[in-house]
């Protein structure tokens, strides 16, 4: 006998109480995490200042370019972040859900509940805000490299100036950062859906596809 099966009436009660109220905060929590595409305008906000201050010679190009792609970075970084508080959070969601529904509510309410989200893989909210940041990055750097860079191939190696390299140089950090934080989430959420597989549904009658991230990683837009 299971000790779900050995609670009395009232535990049981106390415990279906519990679990609805942290499905409520576990939402919350979810939507307060959605809500970082506020900071993408930051983004655009921290661009517009930047450059303003390179077009009145406060600031070099090649520093404004260094701050933005730093910018760049803390904004993929905080997107990375919400898309695996968010899987989880959904993972535990799912967990709260197969604990009231049967199997038979994958067909007759939503089949989401049978397994969750592999991968880590992001919902197209996040990606479409780190195909945003790219797309801002490969402008930015495009235009210093057009504007510094190329003009220095013309000049012998005597005259070359060190500060034209500090945006890539900066990129290449922010990109070794992001890539060991990007490998942590994934150890982290592997970890849950490990200890914290849920009681175990038959999935047998259904198809998952790409409609709930299965078969992709989160780089994989489409």
């Amino acid at each position: 006998m299971s000790e779900t099966e050995q609670l009395t009436q009232d535990e049981v009660l106390q415990r279906k109480t519990f679990l609805i109220e942290m499905y409520k905060q576990l939402f919350a929590n979810i939507n307060r995490h959605i809500l970082v595409v506020w900071q993408g305008v930051a983004v655009l906000a921290g661009a517009v200042a930047l450059f303003a201050l390179v077009e009145r010679a406060f600031l070099s190009l090649d520093l404004a370019c260094s701050f933005f792609v730093l910018l760049l970075g803390w904004f993929v970084a905080h997107v990375l972040d919400a898309s695996t508080w968010f899987n989880r959070n959904l993972a535990i969601m799912t967990n709260v859900e197969r604990d009231f529904l049967r199997d038979e509510d994958l067909s007759l309410i939503h089949y989401y509940f049978g397994k969750p989200r592999p991968n880590n893989r992001m919902i197209s909210h996040f990606s479409i805000q780190v195909a945003f940041a790219l797309a801002l990055a490969v402008l930015v750097l495009g235009t210093h490299f057009a504007y510094r860079v190329v003009p220095g191939f013309a000049l012998p190696l005597s005259k070359f100036d060190w500060t034209r390299a500090l945006p890539y140089v900066v990129l290449s950090v922010t990109c070794l950062y992001l890539l060991a934080f990007w490998r942590k989430t994934e150890r982290n959420y592997s970890e849950l859906l490990k200890n914290s597989p849920g009681r175990t549904v038959d999935i047998t009658s259904v198809v998952y596809n790409s409609g709930h991230g299965q078969g992709k990683k989160w780089w994989q837009l489409i």
